[in-house]
């Protein structure tokens, strides 16, 4: 979509400002619950232009936005009929919301872990944690983690390596997010619970059509 690009292409343009870290920051909050533009291509510009900041940049990205996932968590648990729906279909996340909705009561904290550090929109899973009352507490330690796993890969590795490691990232982000997922899970126990109940769920979730 043209707005979207249009969208994008001013959100790379704050790369460059002076009040880069704030932009950052504003772009990672809003991003958490309904802004459809990701940040980690800001992040990674903003890592790629002074890599000794990295590792800062991605921890302003990560606070920010287990901060702006409140929001969405509190549209999803209070808001959901009036302003959720309507975000979600303007986002194009109405299909995905119902087995979202499934998978997170079934699994809980470790699905919100695994998918939210992957290009899942976040507002997807912030939203619907809220709808299903996902404990708050259960909800803060699972942003922090998921959170902290998508962007300080990025800090980290242009902290150590420079520019260079750009090409890398681009490349091989996905495969080096998931090895962090199974670092931070942990364990032959817990890919036991991630194979077996994943499978589970699956076969419950992947024909859910009703958010309730």
């Amino acid at each position: 979509m043209r707005w979207l690009r249009l969208l994008y292409n001013w959100t790379m343009t704050k790369a460059a400002h002076r009040h880069a870290p704030a932009w950052l920051a504003l772009f990672c909050f809003i991003e958490a619950s309904f802004f459809p533009v990701p940040p980690h291509p800001l992040l990674g510009l903003m890592c790629l232009a002074e890599p000794k900041k990295a590792v800062r940049f991605a921890v302003i990205a990560t606070l920010a936005s287990v901060a702006g996932g409140l929001l969405g968590y509190g549209i999803g648990h209070f808001l959901y009929e009036s302003v959720g729906t309507q975000l979600l279909a303007l986002l194009g996340l109405t299909e995905s919301f119902p087995k979202a909705a499934c998978y997170l009561r079934e699994m809980g904290f470790w699905i919100f872990v695994a998918k939210g550090a992957t290009p899942i929109p976040f507002k997807l899973l912030t939203i619907t944690a809220g709808f299903i009352a996902m404990p708050l507490g259960t909800f803060l330690v699972a942003s922090l983690v998921s959170r902290s796993i998508s962007f300080m890969i990025v800090g980290i590795l242009f902290r150590l390596f420079g520019a260079p490691i750009k090409a890398f990232i681009d490349k091989y982000l996905g495969l080096v997010t998931a090895a962090f997922i199974i670092a931070v899970i942990g364990g032959f126990a817990a890919l036991t619970l991630l194979d077996g109940e994943d499978s589970r769920a699956a076969s419950v979730c992947d024909t859910a059509t009703m958010p309730g």
